[in-house]
């Protein structure tokens, strides 16, 4: 299970890291879902404990890994419900 830390930088809402499948999910504003794979662990430490996560999301993450968009199917693997369904069902 991928739990989600709510953020409020630039675009970013919600961010998630699997360090043992080295996942990266990030929420952005407009409710789209993206996930990235073999992402670093030190990618996600600095992403995850900057003052600015959105520059750190967009020179690290966003130019350099490819993003797949997140379905409500693919939440249910991780979870039996998507914890985001109780503020935007």
């Amino acid at each position: 299970m991928m739990e989600m830390k709510s953020i409020s930088s630039g675009k970013l809402r919600a961010i998630g890291y699997d360090a043992a499948a080295r996942r990266l999910r990030v929420q952005l504003d407009d409710g789209t879902t993206l996930e990235y794979t073999g992402v670093g662990a030190e990618i996600w430490r600095r992403l995850s404990t900057s003052g600015s996560p959105w520059s750190i999301y967009r020179d690290n993450v966003e130019e350099e890994f490819t993003a797949r968009r997140v379905t409500t199917a693919d939440f249910s693997a991780d979870t039996k419900k998507n914890p985001l369904d109780d503020l935007f069902g």
